[in-house]
């Protein structure tokens, strides 16, 4: 696909140009993934939002042993190491890295990041369950923010202002949904590792280059007829899938097709679009916390297994693979219990793995993800 070799080229010089803006007065703002900051925030007051995003690799996770304990998730462990080394050039490129706590995992890059360097952390909180008092208090965290960013830009966000930054962040959305539904048939629209490096590219590429570079895919991926084969179809999910990681290449490779991902954290929410009526920080509280679907360590934990069930059923998917990272205990906890359900509403199977981001695994799990797909279209041998 002729998008992606342009994706790589902006990628490839994306350094330079966040280097060029950031020499021009342009101020650089990067953030936790999980889906809790409104890049329309920032945007609005003409800084660049950059998803600390990266990850996959044991180097990064080695290098946080001297500031955190082993117990915290390699994903954490791995921003610790990038932003600790001196060393990451989008780490080097910020001036501000905002932390919406999710959990004690994104908690300890906040604490172990704001005292081994000199990078100014902005963290705020994210509440485990949704009520008008918790939303208050997200709203408030957005409040704090949108006056740090200000302060950091000298710019005045006005309401003008963020409605022109949600309907941008809005069409990327509306777009992700768009090639989304074109997976739900049979036949391959767009291959899964695909959607997911548009996915996480749009975590750290220019925006409007985004939203432009997605039109023209949705465009190809609409005009072209669809590859038919019968690769079994999964539904891939659990707590972290970072740029870099490796997972999704292997279940293609084992001859499985992703056709629908849901994580907590790597891949960008974007079911639901942020009203443009009434008080826009109002909106983005509305959407960013209420609206979207919520990770595995909210109460209730229904909200998102429902989600899943219907992916499945929408998506026809014939296997669940479930990727969850070692200590991230929530998605442990899920992965013992949602099986079962799984299994009795909708028929399907799923095959749990967990990482340390260890080069080791690869062969193991290639060999557990390749029984597995055996399994699931019926082999006997």
């Amino acid at each position: 696909m002729e998008e992606l070799q342009r994706l790589s080229s902006h990628l490839e010089n994306r350094l330079s140009d966040l280097a060029a803006a950031r020499g021009n007065g342009t101020r650089i703002v990067g953030y936790t993934p999980g889906g809790y900051l409104p890049e329309e925030l920032v945007l609005a007051a003409g800084a660049v939002p950059v998803c600390m995003i990266q990850a996959g690799e044991r180097t990064a996770v080695e290098s946080s042993e001297p500031y955190i304990c082993r117990w915290i998730d390699p994903f954490c462990r791995a921003q610790i190491g990038l932003a600790t080394s001196g060393r990451d050039p989008y780490y080097s490129a910020l001036d501000l890295l905002v932390v919406p706590i999710t959990d004690n995992h994104i908690r300890a890059i906040a604490d172990v990041v704001d005292y081994n360097t000199d990078l100014e952390v902005f963290p705020f909180g994210v509440p485990h369950m949704k009520e008008p008092s918790t939303f208050q208090y997200y709203l408030h965290g957005l409040v704090r923010l949108k006056e740090r960013i200000e302060a950091l830009t000298g710019t005045k966000i006005t309401d003008e202002g963020l409605k022109e930054s949600i309907r941008l962040c809005n069409r990327e959305r509306e777009l992700f949904r768009t090639l989304s539904t074109l997976r739900q048939s049979p036949g391959e629209a767009i291959s899964g590792s695909s959607f997911i490096a548009l996915n996480h590219a749009s975590s750290v590429s220019d925006k409007r280059f985004m939203v432009q570079l997605l039109e023209s895919v949705a465009h190809t991926v609409m005009s072209q007829p669809r590859r038919q084969d019968n690769a079994p179809r999964i539904l891939l999910t659990g707590s972290t899938l970072a740029m870099g990681d490796t997972l999704p290449n292997l279940i293609e490779d084992s001859g499985g097709a992703v056709v629908i991902e849901e994580f907590a954290e790597g891949i960008r929410p974007y079911w639901q679009d942020v009203s443009l009526e009434g008080d826009p920080l109002h909106a983005l509280a509305e959407a960013y916390f209420m609206d979207r679907v919520a990770p595995a360590w909210f109460r209730p934990g229904t909200e998102r297994q429902n989600f899943l069930i219907r992916l499945a059923r929408g998506w026809h998917v014939d296997g669940v693979i479930w990727y969850q990272l070692l200590f991230r205990e929530s998605y442990k906890t899920e992965s013992y219990y949602f099986p079962d359900r799984l299994q009795r509403q909708t028929g399907r199977s799923m095959l749990v793995v967990e990482s340390d981001y260890d080069q080791s695994e690869a062969g193991q799990m290639k060999t557990r993800i390749e029984t597995f797909l055996h399994i699931i279209t019926g082999g006997t041998d």
